[in-house]
């Protein structure tokens, strides 16, 4: 997973000793920012930009090759050895970076041991949290492993509204009925605007059961990703909403859309939302 070394890690440490918390609030980064390279290319480019915090993806952890084919990434996933996992985070945390959450979907074709081993992952990685993009009808095997590891869920809504996805205000709620404390929402605001929902009124009303946010631009009715501030999503008074009423919501800057060079366009998205918490 990279060939960083304990003077890398050193200095890479020293130049991320400001954390990137602006007027009260987590500005981080979803690491999937960063598909176009590897994990200690993505930790220099955390560093560089100025992020202390950040959703590790399993992209950076798991073998690529394997994302088409399900039995054999299966299979991986049940023989991996932990301790990798571990060495990954303990790179991030010795940049001066909190891996404080993971990237881990959990969808129908999930067996139990498979779900069991994502869990143990993520207890190697040492999170607190993850990002789940699943299927309304896996929620409750969700939160049941949730509160046996103790480790927070975070249900991520995308915009496409489909019997057993988790798109509208509703799909959120509902699945939250009954659960733990330990299964709350991820809201991805970008595709809560594209599926013409408004993600100010409903954090204002359900703040309490949202764990982070996903920062990135939509248009409305199933619009496309654009640059922050070039969409109908409102990410500055999302941020402000959060930052003036002490809400404990991470946020988490996911950069999807097109753009030319991942290091200038993430170091946008990011002086663009400091600004916001700023101002």
């Amino acid at each position: 997973m990279g060939t960083m070394t304990r003077r890398d890690f050193g200095r890479l440490a020293m130049a991320a000793v400001t954390p990137s918390r602006f007027g009260g609030v987590t500005l981080g980064v979803q690491c999937y920012s960063f598909r176009d390279r590897p994990l200690d290319a993505t930790i220099q480019a955390m560093v560089d930009i100025g992020f202390s915090a950040c959703e590790m993806n399993y992209r950076h952890l798991e073998p690529l090759e394997l994302a088409r084919n399900r039995d054999a990434l299966r299979e991986w996933r049940l023989k991996a050895p932990l301790a990798d996992f571990t060495a990954a985070a303990k790179k991030v945390r010795a940049a001066g970076i909190d891996p404080w959450a993971y990237t881990f979907n959990i969808r129908r074709d999930f067996t139990e041991p498979e779900m069991v081993r994502g869990f143990e992952m993520m207890k190697a990685l040492g999170v607190t949290g993850f990002s789940c993009s699943a299927n309304l009808s896996m929620v409750p095997r969700i939160d049941a492993l949730a509160r046996k590891y103790r480790i927070r869920a975070g249900l991520h809504n995308h915009s496409r509204i489909s019997p057993d996805e988790i798109a509208t205000p509703d799909d959120l709620l509902g699945a939250r009925k009954g659960a733990s404390d330990y299964l709350t929402i991820l809201l991805d605001i970008g595709h809560f605007v594209a599926a013409g929902f408004d993600p100010i009124d409903f954090i204002r009303k359900h703040h309490a059961e949202i764990i982070a946010i996903h920062v990135k631009d939509r248009k409305r009715d199933q619009g496309p990703n654009v640059p922050l501030g070039q969409g109908d999503t409102p990410v500055k008074e999302v941020l402000r909403l959060i930052r003036d009423n002490k809400y404990p919501i991470r946020a988490d800057i996911e950069y999807e859309y097109d753009g030319r060079d991942t290091m200038a366009e993430v170091r946008r998205c990011f002086e663009y939302c400091r600004a916001a918490l700023l101002g």
